[in-house]
């Protein structure tokens, strides 16, 4: 490179020229104080928001000054210099100053709250980077940074203006940037002056930017996105920018909203994480916005450095539109601190990720060739899944001083491997999951973002300080899960650590199947994060493994056995064998079931019960243990006592009651059936009450050997009642039923206000007063074809056109069923043709005595939880039927969007959403 001297003149005539085609990134600042000198740089300073403005030419006049100050000091253009400033006030000149003068800066944040890993890794950037030149401020003591070389900002700026521009070279590094280090040893990206400047180019004809936007950062400037995403595009295109400290965002979300309305920001940047803070702040009723806020302004808000869940983005954009914000503001992106930040952008969200969980991030920009690769398999064909690679002009040149971890980043053909997995569909890409951030557990793929996406909604977690991640222990053959996670609540609370803790199991269970090996509750300092948020999964997986995590461990584990009770030894060798059984299912200890062990507290889940009743039948030599036997002796000793004694000999005496879950003080909940008859539905979300209130369900007559169906609506109402006034004789009650079980509670309620009682929440689980369509009733067939559909046996299209098809050729939908259906899950139902007929027959007599009910008088009033529905549209179904309700209500109704389709809003993916709405609307009605 070579230095080149510059009069006023002469750098206005320059400017021009490298306003269309500069050749390195130092020009674009001198071309933006010649052509641009009204726009510049905000800086809040003040929690009022008042800004302090430094327009590009004073920027440029303090860059040089403090480049005169580094000259002074001997160093010479190519050397590393660190920069350890916090404040955009300071950073900003002295990256500039480094840009002009030909040295390569490298932005530095501190560690805070671990002095020892702060001083590892101020020693290893100090190897990394050949010694470099500290520059820092008065906020850092230089006496206990372990640099040799360090120098105080003030007395650079204190320097001689330099007017000599260091004439870099497009393959000369421009910059270098540390990446997030989560081993311990971060390595250095190199970004060249023809990386950034192609990257700018770029990201300014897809974002359409232009002199008249203005663009806001809060994040540090150790993150790629604060210097290439906000602040050097704005350059580039001689936009003004805005700086506020991440802290004051982070502490108060809203504040972004009061930013963008007052300074009217066009352009922004906000990670999932952000936008999901936002959400919990709009619904809050103590939020604090002013109706007048106006975000009409803004254009782009650039989502990445996370996945972006499609739900977070859809309910942001839902909330913010009474502020007018644009329906299309939302831009999921992709990118790395390898290619200049954002690379991929989607202009099409949120209609392009309609039903989707994860959202796609779209096209590349210009210049940028993208491809996934399956392993020693090439080129990926369309929607499948593999590595993502990229290749163009803005992919780095390489990790500095590290040969080998360049040479792993690149293929042989010279596209980047960037370590994360997605598929390419019409030429928009979906990212699945990053290598990293998984875990193989049975040879199959686990991706940490989506069980952290689904345990958000739960009650008690701190948003964002989850984390989930693999361990193996010696002598395992194959990785666990640990998921850790912090509370905003006191961790003293045994009581609520245990319920989220299992909730958290729970809920893992029901996404992936298995059980995590480990959950740890963690105050929120034990998470180690980057600046811009995200949680470094691999290190917090390092601190585990090395014991500094032992004590939570343990605390945990103590908090379980106390909150479960004391072990008792299973007495006998019924008990012995039970527990045995229950370990089997499970995949858990032996040694750790008691007699006094529950299967559903240790998280057993509906599927499960089938196996269990399996597994005991093989091992009590029994042809028949009937469900109900199993699911209302829940205990060890429980189901031991019934097995050897006279109960397993006779019929199973009916008893509506299924205690699902009896721990805590509240208001017991009791569910009603849907119209398979069965309860299982509620298995998982009963474990989500854990300590606080007991969940009971109520199941129909006809499933044991010998039992009647009910005859009339009514005889099935009064048995509820009877069986709910047993068990808790006054009120106040809360009932909830989910679709046919809804208008069931609707008349057990109307009869316990009859009774003088109380109920003081009647929850409608996406159930309309009509059951059925009395114009069209439904026949066997078709009644089958519905069951069918709900156990699993059957997709939706089936259930749409198996009916015709059956009744055309006059076959027996029970058989046909059976013959369609997956062998496989037939059996996890501990289903044959005979079972699977007197169910589809006791469903059929719900069906009938269904059709034939009538709504009539009035409840005090009730919650109705929607979702979408099997037929028509979400709006049709709430306007045309779910809102009849009103007619049968003294007071207004309440009516609550659940994620999820009618037949899956309990379902594995939604159950842990819908509980919390669920919790919070019971709680709002019981004051509890």
């Amino acid at each position: 490179m070579s230095v080149s001297s510059f009069s006023a003149s002469a750098a206005r005539a320059y400017s021009d020229v490298a306003a269309e085609q500069p050749e390195n990134i130092a020009e674009l600042l001198w071309s933006a104080a010649q052509l641009h000198p009204s726009s510049g740089i905000r800086l809040v300073v003040a929690d009022d928001d008042e800004t302090v403005f430094l327009p590009y030419p004073a920027l440029l006049h303090e860059a040089q000054c403090i480049l005169g100050g580094l000259r002074s000091r001997g160093h010479l253009p190519g050397a590393k210099v660190a920069l350890l400033l916090t404040q955009a006030r300071d950073f900003l000149p002295a990256w500039w100053a480094c840009l002009l003068g030909g040295y390569v800066p490298c932005p530095l944040t501190a560690t805070r709250n671990d002095p020892s890993r702060w001083a590892r890794h101020l020693a290893h950037v100090d190897r990394l980077l050949d010694r470099p030149l500290l520059v820092t401020n008065r906020s850092s003591s230089a006496e206990s940074l372990p640099l040799a070389h360090v120098v105080d900002l003030d007395s650079l700026r204190a320097g001689t203006r330099a007017n000599q521009l260091c004439q870099a070279r497009g393959q000369d590094p421009a910059i270098l940037m540390l990446t997030s280090g989560s081993t311990g040893d971060a390595k250095a990206v190199t970004l060249t002056h023809r990386n950034l400047l192609a990257s700018m180019a770029a990201k300014a004809r897809r974002q359409a930017v232009t002199a008249g936007d203005i663009a806001l950062n809060w994040i540090s400037f150790d993150h790629v996105a604060a210097l290439l995403e906000v602040h050097l595009i704005a350059l580039y295109t001689g936009a003004t920018q805005l700086h506020i400290e991440p802290t004051a965002i982070l502490a108060d979300p809203l504040r972004l909203l009061r930013l963008i309305d007052r300074h009217r920001v066009s352009l922004t940047f906000s990670p999932n994480f952000l936008l999901g803070q936002i959400n919990a702040a709009l619904q809050s009723h103590a939020a604090g916005l002013d109706e007048s806020l106006d975000l009409s302004c803004v254009r782009h808000i650039i989502s990445g450095g996370e996945a972006n869940v499609v739900a977070t983005g859809q309910r942001f954009l839902h909330l913010t539109a009474r502020y007018g914000l644009p329906r299309t503001a939302l831009r999921p992106a992709f990118g790395m601190t390898e290619t200049c930040a954002g690379a991929i952008y989607s202009n099409a969200f949120p209609d392009c990720d309609i039903d989707k969980e994860f959202a796609s991030v779209g096209e590349p920009v210009d210049g940028l060739q993208m491809r996934v690769v399956e392993e020693d398999a090439g080129v990926v064909r369309h929607a499948r899944v593999g590595e993502l690679q990229l290749r163009g002009p803005m992919i780095f040149a390489g990790y500095y001083n590290d040969r080998e971890a360049t040479r792993a980043a690149f293929t042989p053909d010279g596209w980047f491997r960037t370590g994360d997995l997605g598929r390419i569909d019409h030429g928009r890409l979906t990212l699945v999951g990053r290598n990293k951030d998984s875990l193989v557990v049975s040879g199959v793929n686990y991706f940490s973002h989506e069980l952290e996406t689904a345990l958000e909604p739960l009650a008690g977690l701190e948003r964002s300080f989850i984390a989930a991640f693999p361990t193996r222990r010696k002598g395992v053959d194959t990785e666990q899960l640990v998921v850790a996670f912090a509370t905003c609540f006191p961790l003293e609370d045994e009581a609520r650590v245990h319920r989220l803790s299992v909730a958290v199991r729970n809920t893992t269970l029901a996404l992936w199947g298995f059980r995590p090996e480990l959950v740890v509750p963690l105050p929120k300092e034990s998470f180690p994060k980057t600046s811009l948020g995200k949680i470094q999964r691999s290190l917090l997986r390092k601190r585990l493994e090395a014991g500094e995590l032992s004590a939570h461990v343990e605390y945990i584990s103590a908090v379980a056995a106390r909150q479960l009770g004391a072990y008792v030894a299973p007495d006998g060798p019924a008990e012995a064998a039970v527990a045995e059984v229950y370990a089997a299912v499970l995949g858990i200890d032996p040694a750790s079931v008691g007699a006094s062990a529950n299967f559903f507290d240790l998280g057993g889940t509906s599927l499960e019960i089938f196996k269990l009743k399996r597994a005991l039948e093989q091992r009590f030599a029994l042809a028949d243990i009937p469900m109900a036997v199993i699911l209302q002796n829940s205990t060890v000793r429980e189901l031991a006592t019934y097995l050897t004694g006279a109960g397993a000999a006779g019929a199973a005496q009916y008893n509506p009651l299924v205690p699902l879950q009896v721990t805590g003080n509240k208001t017991p909940l009791f569910c009603i059936h849907p119209g398979t008859g069965e309860i299982l539905v509620f298995v998982g979300l009963a474990n989500y009450f854990t300590n606080d209130r007991p969940v009971y369900a109520l199941r129909a007559r006809g499933f044991n050997p010998g039992e009647t169906h009910f005859g009339t609506f009514e005889e099935m109402v009064s048995t509820y009642v009877e069986t709910i006034r047993k068990r808790q004789p006054h009120g106040p009650y809360a009932l909830a039923g989910y679709s046919f079980g809804a208008p069931v509670a609707f008349e057990v309620a109307k009869a316990l206000e009859a009774q003088g009682e109380r109920v003081a929440f009647l929850g409608c689980l996406d159930g309309a007063p009509y059951i059925g369509d009395p114009a069209n009733p439904l026949d066997f067939t078709a009644s089958t074809v519905v069951v069918a559909f709900f156990l699993g046996l059957i997709d939706k299209e089936q259930m749409q056109t198996l009916p015709g098809r059956i009744r055309a050729g006059g076959l027996d939908p029970c058989r046909c069923i059976m013959q369609l259906a997956p062998a496989r899950r037939f059996a996890d139902l501990n289903l044959d043709l005979d079972r699977f007929e007197a169910w589809a027959t006791l469903a059929y007599s719900l069906v009938r005595i269904g059709e034939a009910y009538r709504p009539s008088g009035t409840v005090e009033s009730a919650t109705i939880f929607y979702a979408e529905p099997l037929q028509g549209t979400k709006r049709e179904w709430l306007e045309h039927h779910l809102e009849r309700w009103d007619a049968f209500a003294r007071q207004p109704n309440r009516y609550v969007e659940v994620p999820g389709e009618h037949n899956s809003l309990l379902g594995p993916r939604h159950v842990a959403a819908f509980q919390a709405v669920l919790r919070a609307e019971i709680d709002r009605a019981l004051a509890e």
